[in-house]
């Protein structure tokens, strides 16, 4: 079986590069709908060089959260417009362009099958 932070950097790595995701839609994906937190939580405690496209997640608005470490939120911006996400004036990312959106049906199996193993 295996962690719910497994399971969380399993979505998260599927995110393809130019996408975004929301905190609350990884956790609805990886089985703990409702747990957006947790998600912010598991991503605080990868280390550096990590392979998880960490920088990929926003909040439900559109936007960078608030790290406690300084320059994170301007390192994920610049992360996120080098695969050609591009920011409104405000400092929002369009979710209707640019949030990944899995076929369902998909998700929902390989959430299952990492689940299970």
């Amino acid at each position: 079986m295996t962690s719910t932070f497994d399971q969380i950097y399993s979505v998260v790595r599927r995110i393809p590069a130019g996408r975004v995701a929301t905190y609350g839609q990884i956790a609805h994906l990886a089985g703990t709908p409702r747990r957006a937190r947790q998600v912010g939580y598991a991503l605080a405690a990868l280390r550096d060089h990590n392979p998880v496209p960490w920088h990929r997640v926003v909040n439900a608005q559109g936007k960078i959260s608030p790290r406690s470490e300084s320059n994170y939120e301007k390192y994920q911006r610049i992360l996120l417009e080098n695969e050609g996400i591009v920011f409104d004036k405000n400092g929002c990312i369009s979710l209707a362009r640019y949030q990944w959106r899995p076929h369902p049906s998909k998700a929902y199996t390989l959430s299952l099958r990492e689940r299970e193993g």
